[in-house]
This record gives structure tokens, sequence and C-alpha cells, in this order.
């Protein structure tokens, strides 16, 4: 199989500040100001440590960041087809498509968020092969509505060393979804259909494309909220993560919420909002004598409970905090959405991931629990 390779060096970089996505250059400097460091490379090794032992002809790939090196990382050989410099923009997302469409490859790997999935779209529909081509996204962004990406890193390599052992090749359009950042950024979800790319039909490692929430489990989510806000701690510090299903615990406080960020409640008054990592990191080492909890939510129709829209909860805020004090909800509804799948881990640690699998306890509704797996 003719492998090609494309990564977006700054995907997801936003995420660990609290800028709640990646998209333009004012947004990646500001994230770089801020501290963040860029992470879509580390991902790609996750996938590419699975690909090592298989790959049988040369990956084609972009200079550098974009691709060559972490493929020399990975030990696979790689043959390029376009030089770039560090200081990457969406416009050599495009050339590069354009280069490795040239060499009639079989698959296109890249990593990213919803944009560079937008861009992918662009190129494929220049060059005439957004429906004939098959890709396979790592999962890199902030938010990533898009059905484009598998559910983790590592599952996008399973899936492509399945591909390259010989495992049959089933494709379907997936939805490219448009989301207005500025808006997200105010507080408001705002997406479109941007397009469709081909993706492998694997239920398991590819994800779903995120759902909305639904006006009529409105009920549901008060009488989730009045069990959190009943069982709340004196003392304790909670992190609560983004998302409408979280907001109702804010309203049930009576307290502004940032809707799409991570709020500090403590003694049931608002301590800090929208905080990103380094925010959190510095409450907990200021208030070392005090439990820290976080709240958060499933994803409808993906399940990520980490990883998508709240990177803030970075690998270091969680381990800090402790996998005891998670306290995860979601409907009944949201829940039977996912249709038996497990609810999903990818905090940027496999070990993380790894010990917070297993049956977990989800707030279902007041005094409810439903047992639930999560992987």
């Amino acid at each position: 199989m003719k492998l090609g390779l494309i990564i977006n060096p700054m995907a997801g970089i936003g995420g660990r500040v609290g800028l709640k996505g990646s998209d333009g250059r004012e947004i990646v400097d500001q994230a770089l100001a801020q501290g963040a460091q860029p992470g879509a490379g580390a991902r790609t090794l996750l996938a590419l440590q699975k690909l090592a032992d298989v790959i049988k002809q040369p990956v084609l790939t972009v200079t550098g960041v974009m691709g060559a090196d972490v493929l020399e990382r990975a030990g696979i050989a790689h043959e390029i087809v376009m030089q770039t410099g560090r200081d990457t923009t969406a416009s050599d997302t495009r050339d590069a498509v354009l280069k490795l469409c040239e060499k009639n490859i079989d698959l296109l790997l890249f990593a990213g968020g919803d944009g560079t999935a937008r861009n992918v779209l662009d190129a494929l529909n220049e060059t005439g092969q957004a429906e004939s081509l098959p890709v396979v996204g790592i999962p890199s962004g902030c938010k990533i509505h898009s059905a484009v990406y598998a559910v983790t890193p590592s599952q996008a390599g399973e899936l492509v060393a399945l591909l390259e052992q010989g495992a049959p090749l089933v494709v379907k359009p997936a939805e490219v979804m448009d989301l207005d950042e500025q808006a997200y950024r105010e507080g408001e979800v705002s997406t479109s259909c941007y397009g469709y790319l081909l993706v492998p039909v694997d239920d398991i490692r590819m994800q779903a494309m995120k759902q909305g929430g639904l006006n009529h489990e409105e009920m549901a989510l008060q009488d989730i909220a009045a069990d959190v806000v009943e069982h709340m701690e004196d003392n304790v510090l909670y992190f609560i993560g983004a998302g409408t299903t979280t907001a109702a615990v804010m309203d049930e406080l009576g307290l502004e919420n940032s809707l799409l960020g991570i709020d500090v409640v403590l003694n049931r008054e608002l301590v800090a909002s929208d905080v990103d990592e380094k925010a959190m990191l510095d409450l907990l080492a200021d208030n070392p004598d005090k439990i820290a909890k976080i709240i958060v939510t499933a994803i409808g129709g993906q399940g990520h409970i980490f990883g998508r829209g709240n990177q803030q909860f970075s690998p270091i805020v969680i381990a800090k905090v402790g996998s005891r004090n998670i306290i995860v909800i979601a409907t009944n509804e949201k829940l039977r959405s996912l249709q038996g799948r497990p609810l999903l881990l990818d905090t940027g640690s496999a070990e993380l991931d790894k010990k917070l699998s297993g049956m977990k306890q989800i707030v279902t509704g007041f005094e409810q629990r439903t047992l639930y797996k999560l992987s």
C-alpha cells in the first residue's frame, strides 16, 4: 500500500491554554506566547508505532515537522514529496495533499483537527479525488466534530496496519464539520457539514460525528445537576468541564458558566472561569490541603470524556486530581446513543488512559447511577 502522511504540527496547540481552537496564525501565536507546546507530532508517533513492523514501502511525506521528523523517530523509511519550513500554514497542508496525489497514494494518513480535515477536503476536491481517496485522521485538534478521525492516535495506527496487512478495505463517506471558532470561544456551538471524505468502515476504531444536545433531555439534565449539587462537599475544588450537561450543574448552583471552558467552584461559589491547564495546576498548588474533583460529561455520539474540547484537563492535572475524584455525568439517552460502545479516553497519555479504563459509575439522574465501561 502506498501511504501518504501529513501532520499539522500546530493542531490542538490552543487546547491546554484554554483557547478552544488553533485555527489561524494569530491564535497559534497567542498559544505559543502562553507557553503552549505543539503535540501533534507526539500523537502521530503513537499511531506510527503501530505501523513500524508492518510497513512494506517508504511512506510519502513532507520534510520536517509535517512528517519526516516523526517518521525518523518511528524508524520508518520515507520519501519526501515536498519541502517546507517550520512555520507551516493551511496552504502547506493543501500543497502537500496535491503533491501526494500526484504520486498516486492509496491512502492518506493525516494528523490535525476539524480545520485540517477541511484543508484536506479542499485539496482533494481540487484534484477530483475527494470521492475516491480513502483517508484516516489522527485526532490532534482541540475539538473534533468530524467523523474522519480515529478514536485515538493508536487506533488510527492499528487501522492502517490492518489495511497494510491486507484486511478488506470497505469505505464510506464521513462528515467533515465546519465549526465557527470565534462563536465557539464566545460560548456558542455553530456547526455545519462542510463536505465528505472517504474513511474505512470500522465502528470500533473510527469515531462518530459529534451530536448536539436534545431538548427533551432538559428534565434529565436538571435531575443530574440536582444530584451533583446535592453531593458537593465543602472545601473541595470542583473543576467543571465543558458542555451543556455540565452547564446544567452551574445553572443549578446559580453561577455563571463559560459553557465551552473549565470553571472552578469552591463551597458552591465560582472562584475562576474558563481556566487553562496552568491555572488549574496553580490552584492545586495553592490549595494543597484541599481535595479536588473533576466533573465531565461525554460527547454525544462520540463518547469521549477526555481529549475532545477539554485538553485543559491534561494528564498532569488528571493525575494530581486522582482517578477516584473524577465524576462523569451523562443522560441515559446519551449513553444509549453510543449503542454499547464504551466511553472514550484520549488524555494524551496511554498509561493514564489504561489506568482510568474499566467500569465506572456514571451519574445519570437524581440518586441514579449507571455502570458503564470506560476505554
